[in-house]
C-alpha cells in the first residue's frame, strides 16, 4: 500500500514526530509516493510525496494557511485595541514595559536622533539601503495614476481624479529582526503618491529607540514622524490616534498574527493594504532546476517565521527526491536552523507532479504570496499564473531579491489572499475623487430615460427631480 507522510509540529524539544500515514487514492499517486518513502523519513518537511496523492483535507490545510491560536490572538487583540482607546499613550507605555522591556519617556523619536542613526550606519549598509531606494523610486514612479475624464455623450462629462491621502501609518516589524527593507517599501511609494505625512510605528530596542537599521531607512525614506511602539497597539493607535500618535488614513505594512489581526479589526474605521501574515513560497520546479538553489530559496523564506509556509512542486518523483535531499544538507550550519526547522515541520512540503498543468492548476488554488517558477521555459508558463503575491521568472530570479533590491515592492498578499488582493502600489496611498457634469441641454435631454428607470425603482422623488428639467433649457 502506497502512502503520503504527515509530519506533525515540532515537540518542545525540536524533535520532529511522524503523526498520521495516509492512504493514497490514485495508482499514479501511490507509484509516485512509493517512489518517494525513502526520502520521507529523512525530510524534515509535513508533507512530502505525490501531489495528487495528498487527501481533500490535507490540500486544503495547505490550502488554507491558519492558526490553531486564531481565536486566542483575536479575543487578546481585542482586549489591546479596547485600552489603546480607553487609555492612549499610557496604555501604549504599558505595553512596551510589558512586552518590550523598556520604559518610554516620549513614543515619538526626535529627528536628531533618527538622523544620527543614518549618520552612523556602516557606509556599506547605508549604499545597499540607498540602492534599493533608487529601485523602489524608479519602479513606484513609472506609472502613476491619472486624471480620466471623458464625454459620455454630448454635454455630459465623466471624471475620476486621484488624490493622495493626506496621512499614511506604516507599520515596521521588530521583533525577531529589525525589517529596513519595510520602511523602504512602503514609505516610498507613499512619498511618490504625495502623501502630506508619513508615520512609522516600529517595536522599540532596549534603548527605547527603533532600531538603528529602521531609523536610518525612515530618513532614506522621507518618513515624516516615527513612534517607538509596536504590536496590535500601535495599528490601534494609527487607527483611532492618541495624544502623541496621529490618526492616519490608512495603515499599510507586514506584521506578526497579532499585527494582522489588529489591522482586520480596524478596517472597519481606517483603510488598510491587505491582512499580511507569516511568509509564504510556492516553487514550481522542474529537472533543469539546481536543486541547492531550490533549498536555499526554501530556507530562506522558512527562516522569517516559525508559521512561515514553504512549498516545493516538482516536475517528477526524482526531482522531488532531489529538492528534499537538498534541503536536508542545507539545513546544517544554518543559523537559525531552530525557525527553518518548526517552519518546515509545520507549514512545509514538497509534492511530485505529473505535469506543468497539474502543478499551475495548484498555485492557483495555493495562491502564494512568493511563486518562483524555476523552470526551463518560465516565461511561457508566466501568461498562465493569476494569483500570486509577486511570481519570479526563472531560478536566477531569486526571491530574495525581490525581498530588497530589484525595485518591486515586497509587502504583498499571504493566507491565500492573492486572490483578490495585489502587492502594495501607488494605488493604496490614493483615494478616486469621482465627479459628474451635465449642461442644462443635457439636463434636459436626459429627464426621461432617468425618470423611467426611477419609477421602474419605486422612487418616485428621483423621478420627479429629474423631470424637474424636462421644461427647463
Amino acid at each position: 500500500m502506497s502512502r503520503v507522510t504527515e509530519k506533525s509540529v515540532v515537540t518542545e524539544k525540536g524533535a520532529v514526530t511522524e503523526e498520521s500515514l495516509v492512504t493514497a487514492k490514485s495508482v499514479v499517486a501511490q507509484k509516485s509516493a512509493e517512489r518517494l518513502i525513502p526520502t520521507i523519513k529523512k525530510a524534515r518537511l509535513r508533507y512530502t510525496g505525490a501531489l495528487g496523492a495528498l487527501s481533500r483535507d490535507e490540500r486544503a490545510s495547505l490550502a488554507r494557511r491558519t492558526s490553531a491560536t486564531d481565536s486566542l490572538v483575536r479575543e487578546q487583540t481585542e482586549e489591546i485595541i479596547r485600552r489603546v482607546r480607553r487609555d492612549g499613550d499610557r496604555a501604549l507605555r504599558e505595553m512596551a514595559a510589558t512586552f518590550d522591556g523598556v520604559s518610554l519617556d516620549a513614543l515619538e523619536v526626535p529627528v536628531a536622533i533618527r538622523r544620527r542613526a543614518l549618520a552612523e550606519i556602516d557606509p556599506v549598509l547605508r549604499s545597499a539601503l540607498e540602492h534599493a531606494a533608487w529601485n523602489i523610486t524608479l519602479f513606484h514612479s513609472a506609472a502613476p495614476p491619472r486624471t480620466v475624464e471623458i464625454k459620455t455623450e454630448p454635454g455630459v462629462t465623466v471624471g475620476r481624479r486621484p488624490d493622495p491621502l493626506r496621512r499614511v501609518g506604516i507599520y515596521s516589524p521588530g521583533g525577531r529582526a529589525a525589517y529596513a527593507s519595510s520602511v523602504l517599501m512602503a514609505g516610498i511609494p507613499a512619498k511618490v503618491a504625495g502623501v502630506s505625512e508619513i508615520v512609522v510605528c516600529s517595536p522599540p530596542q532596549k534603548d527605547g529607540y527603533p532600531a538603528r537599521v529602521v531609523l536610518a531607512a525612515c530618513e532614506i525614506a522621507g518618513v515624516d514622524r516615527v513612534f517607538a511602539i509596536g504590536g496590535a497597539g500601535a495599528i490601534a493607535a494609527m487607527a483611532y490616534g492618541t495624544d502623541s500618535v496621529p490618526r492616519v488614513d490608512r495603515i499599510v505594512g507586514p506584521g506578526n498574527a497579532y499585527v494582522a489581526e489588529a489591522k482586520l479589526q480596524v478596517s472597519r474605521d481606517v483603510g488598510i493594504d491587505s491582512p499580511a501574515g507569516p511568509s509564504e513560497l510556492l516553487v514550481i520546479c522542474d529537472a533543469d532546476a539546481d536543486v541547492e538553489t531550490i533549498a536555499r530559496e526554501v530556507i530562506a523564506q522558512a527562516e522569517h517565521d516559525v508559521n512561515a509556509c514553504v512549498v516545493v512542486v516538482a516536475l517528477g518523483d526524482e526531482t522531488a527526491s532531489a529538492v528534499t535531499d537538498a534541503i536536508e544538507r542545507s539545513l546544517s550550519g544554518v543559523s537559525r536552523a531552530d525557525v527553518v526547522s518548526a517552519s518546515l515541520a509545520q507549514h512545509g512540503a514538497v509534492l511530485g507532479a505529473d505535469s506543468i498543468a497539474e502543478a499551475v492548476e495548484f498555485a492557483v488554488e495555493f495562491a502564494p504570496e512568493h511563486l518562483l517558477l524555476a523552470l526551463k521555459d518560465a516565461d511561457r508558463v508566466l501568461p498562465d499564473i493569476r494569483n500570486a503575491g509577486c511570481v519570479f521568472v526563472g531560478e536566477q530570479s531569486s526571491v530574495v531579491f525581490g525581498d530588497y533590491i530589484t525595485g518591486g515592492n515586497h509587502v504583498l498578499p499571504t493566507g491565500g489572499l492573492a486572490r483578490s488582493y495585489s502587492g502594495l502600489g501607488l494605488l493604496d496611498f490614493v483615494r478616486w475623487t469621482s465627479y459628474q457634469k451635465l449642461t442644462r441641454t443635457a439636463a434636459r435631454r436626459l429627464s426621461g430615460d432617468t425618470a423611467v428607470l426611477a419609477n421602474a425603482e419605486g422612487l418616485p422623488a428621483h423621478a420627479a427631480a429629474a423631470l424637474g428639467w424636462s421644461d427647463q433649457c
